[in-house]
């Protein structure tokens, strides 16, 4: 992709979004044309000090494509509405299909590349498994609606003849690092933890109510941000085999693993309590999620992943400590 390549990032000024333009001009590509609804003023500073050509607020897009006409080189779909929590579908269903559908169309019409946010959420239970094999989204059963409308969608792409010249759709895992801080309670442990310590010096972990996991032995695959932007990146300047992929560590972790490497990146020992679970996410925890990543690694993608320590060390010690943002 040439440097002055006009490329769209929605999303643009929330956590993974706002971290992707910084690692574009790293890479010398300022010719962004960033997506969001830029009302939220506690996005604000994810945005700061970053070079971009214009902000289009996400509610008129599509008629200011329309009615500027610019010539795209890509597109980076990273906006959604990620509350887990947030049990309206309609919302969901605006947001995360419809919206999403009129950015494939774009693209396919205007024979733009794209690169769009899907979740691993899609998941559910992990009954089915971890596996990024374009069949098994016909027969998943997401836990929430956040996780139904992403596989909605996914499920919509892989029965579309019209398609853009090369697409990927990204069932992220469980994201951390910098720039989440105005995401509150959807803010990832880490950052949680963080602020409990800070405030108490211990940290609250959910307790297990299965009884095939003890207590802080629930297990996700926490990927580090920088890890994220980077294939991103990758899958724009090399395009692959199009298709729905897994990303991941492919290495399921504890929680309590976790939050000793927080107290480890502030050089404290660890002090954890368990509580009892809200009610009202209770019946809809994933205790185990592990992406399969073989087919990332068979595509070309050869960049090791951060470790758990790694990640959440540079995290707590470069941007969580002093506030900085990515």
């Amino acid at each position: 992709m040439e440097k002055n390549s006009v490329i769209v990032v929605t999303g643009a000024a929330g956590f993974i979004g706002s971290c992707l333009v910084g690692f574009l001009n790293l890479k010398g590509f300022n010719n962004l044309i960033l997506v969001d609804d830029f009302t939220k003023l506690q996005k604000e500073p994810n945005l700061n000090g970053k070079l971009f050509l214009r902000k289009v607020e996400r509610s008129v897009f599509f008629e200011w494509l329309n009615k500027h006409k610019p010539k795209i080189d890509f597109v980076f779909h990273i906006g959604a509405r990620t509350d887990t929590t947030e049990f309206n579908y309609a919302i969901h269903q605006e947001l995360n299909v419809v919206y999403s559908q009129k950015i494939w169309n774009y693209c396919s019409i205007w024979n733009v590349p794209m690169v769009y946010a899907s979740s691993a959420a899609t998941y559910g239970a992990g009954e089915l498994g971890y596996d990024d094999k374009h069949e098994l989204s016909f027969s998943l059963q997401p836990l929430n609606p956040y996780g139904v409308s992403k596989n909605e969608f996914d499920k919509w792409v892989l029965h579309e003849d019209c398609h853009p010249p090369f697409w990927a759709g990204l069932k992220f895992f469980n994201v951390y690092g910098p720039n989440e801080y105005h995401k509150g309670r959807m803010a990832s442990v880490i950052w949680h933890s963080f602020n409990q310590i800070r405030e108490s010096g211990k940290v609250k972990l959910f307790r297990s109510h299965r009884p095939d996991f003890k207590d802080g032995q629930q297990l996700r695959d926490f990927i580090y941000v920088k890890d994220v932007i980077k294939v991103c990146y990758w899958l724009m300047e090399n395009q692959p085999d199009s298709g729905i992929y897994n990303l991941g560590t492919g290495k399921a972790r504890a929680f309590e693993d976790l939050v000793k490497a927080t107290f480890q990146g502030l050089d404290l020992p660890p002090v954890i309590e368990f509580i009892d679970m809200p009610e009202d996410i209770r019946d809809k925890y994933q205790y185990f999620t592990e992406a399969n990543m073989d087919k990332l690694r068979q595509a070309g993608y050869t960049e090791q992943f951060y470790s758990l320590e790694h990640g959440v060390d540079d995290y707590v010690r470069n941007y969580l400590a002093s506030g900085k943002f990515y």
